[in-house]
């Protein structure tokens, strides 16, 4: 595919197996001139770093000129030039150039996100510019800006069905490690093209009866990604279409799903009655699906509602309805997308329910439980129980370990952008803030206005 489009335009390049997996691994960061043409005939109007490779300034540590007098021997050099531009693949986490420092909270449209980069790398490497590529953020391979005259003409195949699927999983998996803040704006791109699939039809049923699922699977993804990072209206259209999906296609369990995502929407802008209305639909849909953990975690959902609406009774009914439920344990029918659920989530979310009543000694106790009980994979998470622990402890009366607490959560702020965090902790702060002669509470007080000024 490759050797062919850059005949089309009078380029020779030895691309083979063994290229396409060094794209595909990241050991190639920007592709040489000769590939950059290639690439660039392969999907009009993208830049490099829309294909998930590192713009060449960074790769050179100065902006990138090519003197007019470029021969035509130099760009059939491939193999040579290979060795100049195509530098080994380095995490800023494990190596980050001097020219080129890491800052955390700088504009995400760049090149920050490395595993990013490897989606987006092999997704155009594999499946081309033409059909959807199994990426997680990025186009899903396709150039749906343009108009819909001009696109190619594509009725969607299984594989096409795996891509979505595919992106779903790469997106919830970048949001477990790095919060919503810096993938939003990027994820709209394949949901928009999973969308067009949708308005392209399907070769058979059971295609389109995965699409549907797919989509609407995406459609509260992304919603979380909105919800996650404070645009709440963003997140409400994205689960309403979700919902509407579930609707129009008869499925009980991407129901459950989008109700699931719109109760907890509802508690967190401040609308608990939704919350637990929508709770308590979406447990009358998932009965018949046969997981416990989901009713577990739907329970919850009612809990944080009642919570908002100061009904202690009504919270502790459905939290001990929820822990009954976790502990009947797993089961083959727990849905896919419920793998952040288990025992620190159970106890993170009795914290903010125990929390919204006032109870901050034992929102306190569940939050620090919450925090070590996770896996250190789902970094966000971590940050946001131990934010609710700092929370907790300050409205509790105990300034410095909530000062310390508030610490470890900065610590996180350099792999995790999450504004529900940051929320969080710009509120521990002021209620820290008339014990800021204590020395632990000022100098985490100072880091965080440190913070807040670089960003």
């Amino acid at each position: 595919m490759v050797r062919r489009a850059a005949e089309e335009i009078g380029e020779r390049v030895s691309c083979d197996a063994r290229y396409i997996g060094r794209v595909e691994a990241g050991e190639i960061r920007c592709p040489n001139y000769a590939y950059e043409r290639v690439f660039r005939h392969m999907f009009p109007g993208r830049t490099l770093t829309d294909l998930g490779f590192v713009p060449r300034s960074a790769v050179r540590g100065r902006a990138a000129r090519r003197p007019p007098h470029e021969t035509r021997r130099e760009t059939q050099e491939t193999d040579r030039k290979t060795q100049e531009t195509d530098r080994p693949y380095r995490s800023p986490a494990v190596q980050v150039p001097a020219q080129t420092p890491y800052h955390p909270h700088e504009d995400h449209e760049d090149h920050k996100d490395d595993e990013e980069s490897d989606v987006l790398r092999r997704a155009f490497m594999t499946r081309g510019g033409v059909t959807v590529a199994a990426a997680s953020l990025g186009p899903l391979g396709l150039a749906f800006d343009t108009p819909a005259a001009h696109r190619p003409v594509h009725r969607a195949d299984a594989r096409d069905a795996d891509a979505v699927e595919e992106a779903v999983r790469r997106i919830r998996l970048l949001d477990d490690r790095h919060g919503a803040d810096s993938l939003y704006r990027r994820a709209a791109a394949p949901l928009r093209a999973a969308y067009a699939l949708l308005d392209a039809g399907a070769t058979r049923q059971a295609t389109a009866d995965r699409l549907y699922s797919g989509v609407g699977e995406l459609a509260i993804s992304v919603g979380w990604l909105a919800h996650d990072s404070g645009r709440f209206d963003d997140a409400r259209s994205h689960y309403a279409e979700a919902l509407a999906t579930a609707r129009m296609t008869g499925d009980p369990a991407l129901e459950a799903h989008a109700f699931c995502n719109t109760a907890f929407l509802a508690r967190d802008a401040g609308r608990p009655r939704e919350a637990v209305r929508a709770a308590q639909a979406a447990q009358r849909v998932g009965r018949g699906l046969g997981s416990a953990r989901l009713m577990s975690l739907l329970a919850l959902r009612e809990a944080g509602g009642w919570a908002g609406l100061a009904d202690r009774a009504g919270c502790e009914q459905a939290l001990a309805r929820a822990q009954a439920l976790y502990e009947r344990g797993p089961s083959d029918a727990d849905p896919e997308w419920m793998s952040f659920y288990g025992e620190a989530e159970l106890e993170g979310l009795e914290a903010q329910c125990w929390s919204a009543l006032g109870d901050w000694s034992r929102a306190a106790r569940h939050a620090r439980r919450a925090a070590q009980l996770q896996d250190p994979h789902f970094a966000r998470n971590i940050a946001l129980y131990t934010a609710e622990l700092a929370d907790d402890l300050a409205r509790g009366g105990q300034p410095d370990e909530a000062a310390a607490a508030g610490m470890r959560v900065l610590d996180l702020l350099g792999q995790v952008q999450s504004s529900r965090v940051q929320t969080m902790l710009a509120g521990t702060a002021r209620v820290l803030l008339p014990h800021r002669r204590e020395s632990g509470v000022s100098a985490f007080l100072e880091r965080h206005a440190d913070t807040l000024r670089a960003v």
